[in-house]
C-alpha cells in the first residue's frame, strides 16, 4: 500500500441545615463556625436558581453578585458573601468557594450542547474585572475585598483548570486543530488521556469528576470512530485508484477528513508501527506478552531487570544507543531497588520499577520539569519510536499507564501557553500516544489496515 498517512473522593454539597428557600430566597442564621454555613446558603441559592433560570440569566447573577457586588436581586445574598469574604481564611478558601459556585452550573448545563457557550461565558467573567470602578463609600471595603479576592481566584490552579475545561466542551474535533499562533492549551480536546489529570484538581466534588469523565469518554469515542472511518476511506480510494480515475473514486467516494494533527504520511507511519511488526517479526503486543510471560521466571529481580534492559533496547534506535543511551538506561534500571535485587519478582516491584523508569524517560518533578532525556530521544530518534520505548512499558504493566499519562500532562501543563508552531515536536507526541492508545486500550476498527502490516 503506498504511504498515504495520567484522587481524594470529594463530598456532594450537602443540604445546608436551618435554610429555608422561597423563591430563590434565603433565610440563616449565624454560624459560629467558620463560614460553612454561609457557603452552603450561596450553594443552595444557586443549586435552586440553575434549574429555573436561563444561563443568560445566571451569568448576569454572577457578574452582578462577583464582580460587580450590586443590584443583585436578593440583597440579602450580598451581605451573605461579604461574611464569606470577610472572613480570616478567605484568602486561602475563597477559591474553592468560587470554583464550586462555578460547578454548580457548569454541572446544569454541560450535558446540552446548546448550552456550553454559556459556560465559556461564564468563566471569561473574571478577566473582565474593571481596572477602575466608581463605589460609595458604604461599600468601598467590601467590594475591595472582593475583587481581591477574585484575583486571587483568576491566579489559581482552580481557574486555570475552568479555562481547561472550557477548551474541551466548547469546541467541536474540527475546531480544535492546530493553528500554529494558538497557544497548545487550546488543543487539549483533542486529548482525552490527559483529562483527569489536566481537569481534575484534589479539591474537585464528584459531580465535577464525573462530567470529566464523560467527557473523556465521548472524546475518545468519537476520536476512534472517525479514524477507523478516515483509514477505510484511504484503503477503499487506494484500491479503487488501481482501476479507475481520481475524478471517479472521488464521485463514488464520500471523502473523510483526517482526525489527526498529522500529516497523511506521518499518520501512515504511525499507524504501520503500531499496529504492523516491530521485534523479530513481533507486534507490541506479542512482544510485552513474551516479555511477561519469560520474564515472570526470572530468578530474581536482578536478572528481571537485565532481561527488562533488553526488551526495551529493541525499540531504542541502534547508533544513537550505542552513543550514551543505552548505557544511561542500563545504569539506571540496575540502580532500581537494588536492595530488592534477591528477591523475587512481585507486582509492586514491576510498578515501582516501570513508574520509576518514566520519570527516568519523560519527566519527573512537576515542580521543575526537567525533560531533557526525553527531548535528546526525540530529537535523536523521532517522536514514534520514543512513543513505542513508553508504550512496551505501559504493556508490561497496566497500572502504570495512568502514570505516564501524568507524565505527559505535566509537560502539556508546562507548555500550554506556548505557540504550537515553537513545539512541534510535542504536539506531534500527543498526536501519536492518542492513536498508539487507542490501538492497544481501545475499541478503534483498524481491520482494513491490518491486512496490509
Amino acid at each position: 500500500m503506498s504511504n498515504w498517512i495520567g484522587y481524594d473522593p470529594e463530598k456532594t454539597v450537602p443540604q445546608a441545615p436551618s435554610t429555608t428557600i422561597i423563591g430563590g430566597r434565603l433565610d440563616y442564621a449565624h454560624n459560629s463556625h467558620g463560614c460553612y454555613h454561609e457557603e452552603q446558603l450561596i450553594y443552595q441559592h444557586f443549586l435552586h436558581l440553575v434549574q429555573k433560570e436561563s444561563p443568560d440569566q445566571m451569568v448576569n447573577r454572577f457578574r452582578a453578585l462577583f464582580i460587580e457586588r450590586a443590584n443583585y436581586p436578593e440583597p440579602e445574598i450580598i451581605a451573605v458573601l461579604d461574611k464569606i469574604t470577610g472572613s480570616k481564611t478567605a484568602s486561602e478558601e475563597f477559591k474553592f468557594f468560587l470554583n464550586r459556585c462555578c460547578h454548580i452550573l457548569i454541572n446544569r448545563w454541560h450535558m446540552k450542547p446548546q448550552l456550553h457557550s454559556a459556560i465559556a461565558d461564564l468563566i471569561s467573567l473574571f478577566n473582565a474585572i474593571p481596572a477602575t470602578y466608581r463605589v460609595n463609600n458604604l461599600r468601598s471595603r467590601e467590594l475591595n475585598r472582593l475583587r481581591e479576592l477574585v484575583k486571587l481566584f483568576v491566579s489559581s490552579e482552580q481557574y486555570l483548570i475552568l479555562q481547561r475545561f472550557t477548551q474541551v466542551v466548547n469546541q467541536s474535533p474540527a475546531v480544535a486543530q492546530k493553528q500554529n499562533n494558538q497557544p497548545l492549551m487550546t488543543l487539549i480536546r483533542r486529548y482525552p488521556y490527559l483529562y483527569e489529570h489536566c481537569l481534575i484538581s484534589e479539591d474537585s466534588t464528584f459531580e465535577q469528576q464525573e462530567t470529566v469523565r464523560h467527557f473523556q469518554s465521548q472524546v475518545q469515542k468519537k476520536f476512534e470512530i472517525d479514524l477507523s472511518q478516515y483509514v477505510t476511506y484511504k484503503v477503499r480510494r487506494i484500491h479503487m485508484l488501481k482501476n479507475t480515475s481520481p475524478t471517479e473514486a472521488n464521485r463514488i467516494l464520500r471523502p473523510v477528513n483526517n482526525p489527526t494533527l498529522l500529516t497523511d504520511s506521518e499518520l501512515y507511519t504511525t499507524l504501520k508501527h503500531f499496529v504492523g511488526k516491530i521485534d523479530h517479526g513481533d507486534t507490541y503486543h506479542e512482544s510485552a506478552q513474551k516479555f511477561i510471560n519469560y520474564g515472570g521466571q526470572s530468578r530474581n529481580f536482578r536478572q528481571f531487570k537485565g532481561d527488562l534492559y533488553e526488551y526495551l533496547i529493541s525499540s531504542v534506535d541502534n547508533s544513537y544507543g550505542k552513543k550514551q543511551f543505552n548505557q544511561k538506561l542500563y545504569n539506571h534500571i540496575q540502580n532500581i531497588l537494588p536492595h530488592a535485587d534477591e528477591q523475587k519478582l512481585n507486582d509492586l516491584l514491576l510498578v515501582r520499577t516501570c513508574s520509576n523508569l518514566l520519570n527516568f524517560l519523560v519527566v519527573n518533578n512537576p515542580s521543575s520539569p526537567q525533560h531533557f532525556v526525553f527531548l535528546d530521544l526525540i530529537s535523536n530518534q523521532g517522536t514514534v519510536p520514543t512513543m513505542g520505548l513508553l508504550l512496551k512499558i505501559v504493556l508490561i504493566c497496566h497500572k502504570v499507564k495512568p502514570y505516564l499519562e501524568r507524565k505527559l500532562s505535566i509537560l502539556f501543563n508546562h507548555y500550554e501557553t506556548v505557540t504550537t508552531s515553537s513545539i512541534g515536536w510535542l504536539v506531534g507526541t500527543l498526536e501519536q500516544l492518542n492513536i498508539a492508545f487507542s490501538i492497544h486500550f481501545g475499541n478503534i476498527d483498524l481491520s482494513f489496515f491490518k491486512k496490509f502490516c
